[in-house]
Order: C-alpha cells, then structure tokens, then sequence
C-alpha cells in the first residue's frame, strides 16, 4: 500500500485535517502575456479552481470553506489551499500580508500554495521559508508530465529543468512539495507516465497529486477533442496506469490524490468521471488488489 494523504497529515497533525480552497485573486504568466495568453490547453477560466472559495477578503473565505465542512471534521483543523491560478505571482510584500494574514486563525494548522514553478523568485522562496518556521508551509507545482514535446503541446510555457530547478531550491530551505502529474495526455500513455512519475521523484518531491486528464467546456482542448484529435481513457486503463505510476514510488513519498475531477457542468470527457463517489470506490479497491 501507499502512504495517503491522510496517513501523513495524521502522522504530522496528530489528527484528521481538512484543506479549505481559496482564491486570491491572481493570474497566471500563461495567461497575461508574459509566457502566453491562452493558458494551458486543459485550464479552465477558473484556473483550476472552480471548487474555491471566492469574492471576498481570505479570512471570509476561509470561514465561509470551513462552515461547509467542519460538520465532517470533529478535530477542527485545517489547511488554507491557495488554489486557484498562480499564487506566488505577485510581489513579496503582497504575498507576505496575505499568507501572514491566512495564518492567524487558530484552526489554520499549515499553508498550501499552488503554483508554477517560474514563479518561485529567490525573494519568495524566502518568504515561504520564513512562513514555514511559523506554521508548516507546502508548495504544489504544476509538473503534469515529463513529455517535453507533450509539455509544448498542452501549452506549459517552461521546460523540464525549470521545474527541477524549482524543486531543489524549494527543498534546500526545508519547504515541503507536492507534484502534479496527468495521466492520460493526449499521445501518452503508461510510460510516460511512470517517466513522469520517477521524474518528480528523482526530482525531490514529497508527494503526488494524480490527475486524471479531463475535458472541461470552454477550453482549447475541447475543440480537439471534438474534433477527434484524441481519445479520453476509459476508468479500466486509467486504473491500471495509476496503480503501475504508485507502485513505482519509494515509501516515503504521499499520494495526495488518485484522480482529479471537473465540476460536472463544465466535463465534456470522460463522462464516467463525473461519478466521484463510484470512481473513488472503484480505484481503491483496484490498488488493494
């Protein structure tokens, strides 16, 4: 078996912790001009953040996220998730009132920043250290694949080296990271996603998050997809990829998530993703196996 993400936030907490998803109202460089304008080609306008909190000050956000599902969460502690787009893009100042300022309250036990990693300046690399001798800091970068020529294709806008590079600076001040991988990229199957996989590995990375690569309304991918440029995986193949992509991780490393899924009003593919509860039930009972 893996480690889950539950068993490490057990092991580091003492206890069940929740993480409650804001936004904080940034962009993207694959968005404003300064790497692209498009983004990348599955990202919806919500940026990856359609299950976040939004529209008001972080504290509101924070309380309106914990009132949602604290009647599941008897120990009352919990992560603030900066979800949403690229949120170390912004200047040191900035980034430092608000990751101070989403720290304050009581039953905010840790910070997680989702971001990418040509956003991580020495000076903000700084800052999160400082943020971590306070409360425990991690960093989630968008690898998604080890592909280069996928990589260009889904419009990531950097290279591989970027992310590496990112990873050991990160882990040089003791700052904890989480990688994102999609399986099932159009013209990619196992392979590359085990190369994927070890790549973050050898790269340094504390944990995974596993995405299953879904069609969302809106985005460039969807044109394609209609148009019959690839196919989505079936629940069976994406099963069987997860679990080679697991059973190739050191014991160490924390799967934080098995798949990844759209809000259903906005998936064009794969439909049988839509059943969370059913494809959750389905997936973990295929890696006990």
């Amino acid at each position: 078996m893996y480690k889950t993400v539950n068993d490490y936030y057990k092991e580091t907490f003492g206890c069940k912790v929740y993480k409650l998803s804001v936004d904080a109202g940034f962009t993207c460089p694959n968005r404003d001009g300064t790497v692209g304008n498009r983004g990348c080609i599955f990202c919806s306008e919500a940026g990856s953040g359609e299950f976040a909190e939004c529209g008001s000050d972080i504290l509101s956000q924070l309380q309106r996220a914990k009132k949602r599902v604290e009647n599941k969460n008897k120990s009352g502690k919990y992560i603030a998730y900066f979800q949403s787009f690229s949120n170390t893009y912004s200047d040191v100042a900035t980034l430092k009132k608000l990751y101070t300022q989403t720290i304050l309250p009581d039953y905010i036990v840790g910070l997680s920043v989702a971001t990418r990693p040509d956003c991580l300046p020495t000076q903000t690399i700084e800052l999160l250290a400082s943020i971590n001798k306070i409360k425990p800091v991690s960093v989630e970068l968008g690898f998604q694949t080890a592909n280069e020529e996928t990589a260009k294709y889904i419009r990531r806008g950097y290279q591989n080296n970027v992310y590496f590079d990112a990873v050991k600076r990160l882990k040089q001040k003791g700052i904890n990271v989480v990688t994102h991988i999609i399986i099932g990229l159009p013209g990619e199957g196992e392979i590359d996603a085990l190369l994927s996989t070890r790549s973050a590995v050898e790269a340094g990375t504390d944990g995974i998050k596993f995405h299953l690569f879904h069609v969302l309304r809106g985005t460039d991918l969807e044109e394609e997809y209609n148009n019959g440029v690839f196919e989505a995986l079936s629940l069976e193949k994406y099963a069987r990829i997860l679990k080679a992509c697991i059973n190739s991780l050191p014991a160490n490393i924390v799967v934080h998530r098995i798949t990844g899924d759209g809000a259903k009003k906005s998936l064009v593919a794969p439909l049988w993703s839509a059943d969370k509860k059913a494809v959750l039930n389905y997936l973990n009972k295929y890696l006990k196996e």
